[in-house]
């Protein structure tokens, strides 16, 4: 049996980073939103790997914690 809540920490900065990208990029017109764009993705590597590395479904972890971050000013629980 394999446990795959979520847990603060594992990746949670670059998550939240690669959100805050992602929206500003929305935000701005031209190849500068590709940029930020691909930067954003960029960061979601870190915890991808570290689902990987824990034997985890990483697609099914990264869905999750994109839906916590998602949630403005909800505590972050498993």
């Amino acid at each position: 049996f394999q446990n795959d809540s979520v847990v603060a920490g594992g990746g949670a900065i670059e998550m939240e980073l690669s959100k805050y990208l992602r929206d500003y990029s929305r935000t701005i017109p031209g190849k500068q939103q590709l940029l930020i764009g691909a930067y954003a993705k960029a960061l979601e590597i870190i915890p991808r790997q570290l689902c990987d590395n824990a034997g985890f479904d990483a697609t099914n972890i990264l869905n999750k914690l994109r839906a916590k971050h998602a949630q403005v000013g909800a505590p972050f629980e498993p």
